[in-house]
């Protein structure tokens, strides 16, 4: 049995009404048998997330509500960690996702079993609308997710990355928790810090959630964009290399915008750019086919907006950062 060491379950929210009552019943229905304090943090949402918070608090004590002026995740969580409200273990979990009833058990598990300081988990990404069933395989597959380990049916070991699930509370906060500049990418940045204090990541597979992805191609397109800046100012700031998983998607897109540069001047150009064409339809037939769901064709569409915006928000973020530092030297050398 699992020592009852207490919990603080954090959920960032912002216009969650159509996913937050099942998120926080499967929350509620969790089998951990320690002390459980559930929190909603609320960015400041407009349509019924509070309403539906309060209302779930009335009926159970152990779900609180917190406002959150910042209104991004990253300070959301560390709003609900710096908080008087009890629990060793921080938890943190998505509106957008549902967790299995072993969920937390298995993470605190994980963090005691292992000496680990924090717990990532695998995630499976399901679409319940068509479009949304196509941005779901996409990020699924090697095409959307370049073979990240959190996104792959693995084994449990440590790892430097994964999606965010449990934390030693002290060793949070030890760290000053998330960095509130990132809107997106905080858990990377985390994470790499985590890594200089020789924190210790647990990728838990006998965890997985299951997520539900943006269901429309803008705000798709916005998601990506703000994750490719994110990911440039991690590579920015803490000077490391970036995996060729990451460097895909900027040399696909890169080679394809050359060849239709070109291509108004060397129609033989242009097979680069049908060769993606041809990869991103192939490979969305051939997985329409296999799961048997005509939604699947769009598949492909998906991941080229995914890879697009990715490479559109990290090299516009990487020139912005060589303008600064320009100016920095320019600045240095003036005076």
């Amino acid at each position: 049995m699992i020592d009852e060491e207490s919990v603080l379950l954090v959920v960032p929210v912002l216009n969650e009404e159509k996913h937050l009552e099942a998120c926080i019943a499967g929350l509620l229905g969790q089998d951990y048998r320690g002390p459980m304090t559930i929190v909603i943090v609320d960015g400041g949402s407009t349509d019924a997330t509070q309403a539906i918070a309060a209302r779930i608090g009335a009926a159970h004590p152990n779900v609180r509500l917190l406002m959150n002026p910042r209104r991004i995740q990253s300070a959301a969580v560390n709003l609900a960690a710096a908080s008087d409200l009890p629990g060793t273990i921080l938890v943190r979990a998505d509106a957008h996702a549902d967790y299995p009833p072993h969920f937390v058990s298995r993470c605190v598990e994980a963090l005691r079993a292992n000496a680990a300081d924090s717990v990532v988990v695998s995630m499976r990404t399901v679409g319940l609308r068509p479009f949304q069933r196509a941005v779901a395989a996409a990020q699924n597959s090697i095409l959307g997710n370049g073979g990240s380990a959190h996104r792959r049916n693995t084994a449990s070991r440590f790892v430097d990355h994964g999606h965010h699930a449990a934390f030693r509370r002290a060793f949070f906060l030890g760290v000053n928790g998330y960095d509130e500049t990132f809107t997106h990418n905080e858990d990377a940045e985390f994470d790499a810090r985590a890594a200089a204090a020789n924190g210790r990541i647990w990728l838990c597979a006998e965890a997985t959630i299951t997520y539900y992805p943006r269901a429309e191609i803008g705000s798709l397109a916005r998601q990506y964009y703000h994750y490719g800046r994110g990911r440039a100012r991690n590579l920015v700031r803490h000077r490391t290399r970036p995996k060729l998983r990451q460097l895909a998607p900027l040399l696909m897109t890169a080679s394809a915008v050359t060849s239709l540069a070109i291509g108004a001047i060397e129609p033989l150009a242009l097979l680069v750019l049908a060769a993606y064409v041809a990869l991103y339809a192939g490979w969305s037939v051939a997985a329409a086919v296999r799961m048997r769901d005509p939604a699947i064709l769009a598949m492909g569409l998906a991941a080229a907006v995914m890879h697009i915006s990715w490479s559109a928000g990290f090299l516009t973020m990487m020139a912005e950062a060589i303008r600064t530092r320009q100016m920095q030297a320019s600045s240095v050398t003036a005076s």
